[in-house]
């Protein structure tokens, strides 16, 4: 049985392979993990959650340059390589876009940066501020993306938002096949008084919208970044047991399963080793549409304010602070948050789709 089904995978991963749009949408979620992974190696401001502000140039287009003069901190802690990798900069330094700048004598003279035509304001610091000299202190940055209404860049606040979007995929698919698999294998194999319990309250759970329901588990265990993992999760069970339940109810009459019980294997091998593999092909393809229905939540809880809490980012968040930007001629503040959603939902709708197709085995 287990080369019959290695040869069904390989036969599957063939068709997988002849698909352009599941190809392209797997390595485009592959691209969009190793970007939640590395983000604060690649975004432009790997502050933690890329927060630093500039409120003198706030809402900028993309692509707007401007001056930074970075003023260094006394306080500059040590920070492990790692943390800064994974978790950002603990950034104590401060930054001012200014407009233009000199150096008089044993002082530093700066403009700061003012936009509609107004003049900023004039200040100096003396030169001993700078233990590695002026130059080292001023560059030019650019906003591929433009800033946001807080001054902040956009492109690596999307970066950084992907991480919260990406992961709560994975988090709520582990914790709903967990569950749902538990469930719908005890539903599906023992029958009897045990199946009408868990479908009696799988029913009640599915009865009760799937929104309303986050929403009501996140505020029992609290706003929070993790308390959104867990209750997307807790929600998203209930397909998984149907549909594993549905499968055991049919596999189990089947003659390997009849033999592994005259054999007189346990009812827990028998259902791990011989009737889960065979039914993974329809698990698989609920878990690409449970990854993207897991987004679309996270970023509608977001949007009403209850999800990944300030300062931390997500591209739900990013919309609700902005929405109201695109009727102000300033759209691209909330479409670019929102286009990223669609283009990851789409992928893991299109994935899921060719997963459907390829593991068919009547076609």
């Amino acid at each position: 049985m287990g080369n019959q089904n290695n040869s069904l995978y390989q036969l599957a991963l063939q068709k997988f392979k002849k698909s352009f749009w599941g190809v392209l949408s797997f390595w485009f979620i592959i691209a969009v993990g190793l970007i939640s992974i590395f983000t604060y190696a690649i975004a432009p401001d790997n502050s933690k959650n890329a927060n630093q502000m500039h409120l003198s140039i706030h809402s900028k287009p993309p692509g707007f340059k401007v001056t930074i003069l970075n003023l260094p901190s006394q306080q500059n802690l040590p920070q492990h390589i790692l943390e800064k990798l994974f978790f950002g900069k603990n950034n104590n330094d401060t930054e001012i876009p200014i407009s233009s700048y000199a150096v008089e004598k044993d002082n530093l003279t700066y403009t700061t940066y003012s936009s509609d035509g107004l003049i900023g304001l004039k200040k100096t610091i003396p030169l001993s501020s700078f233990p590695k000299g002026v130059n080292h202190y001023i560059t030019e940055k650019q906003f591929v993306f433009g800033t946001d209404k807080y001054g902040r860049d956009l492109l690596s606040r999307v970066l950084v938002g992907a991480r919260i979007s990406f992961f709560i995929g994975f988090v709520a698919v582990f914790i709903s096949l967990i569950i749902g698999i538990f469930l719908g294998c005890l539903a599906g194999y023992y029958g009897d008084k045990i199946d009408a319990v868990i479908m009696w309250f799988i029913n009640i759970t599915w009865a009760i919208p799937t929104l309303l329901l986050v929403i009501a588990i996140t505020l029992a265990l609290g706003k929070g970044f993790w308390q959104v993992f867990i209750a997307v999760g807790l929600t998203m069970w209930v397909e998984v047991a149907r549909v594993v339940r549905g499968q055991i109810i049919s596999t189990k009459e089947l003659q390997y399963v009849t033999a592994a019980k005259a054999l007189g294997f346990t009812d827990f091998r028998i259902i791990t080793k011989h009737i889960l593999p065979n039914i993974m092909a329809p698990i698989i393809v609920i878990s690409a549409a449970n990854f993207a229905a897991a987004i679309l939540i996270e970023s509608g809880l977001s949007f009403l304010g209850i999800g990944a809490q300030p300062p931390m980012t997500s591209w739900g968040a990013m919309i609700k602070d902005h929405y109201n930007y695109i009727v102000l001629g300033k759209p691209y503040l909330a479409l670019i948050p929102g286009l990223c959603i669609m283009s990851l939902v789409m992928a893991f709708m299109l994935i899921g789709n060719t997963l459907r197709d390829a593991l068919d085995v009547k076609h």
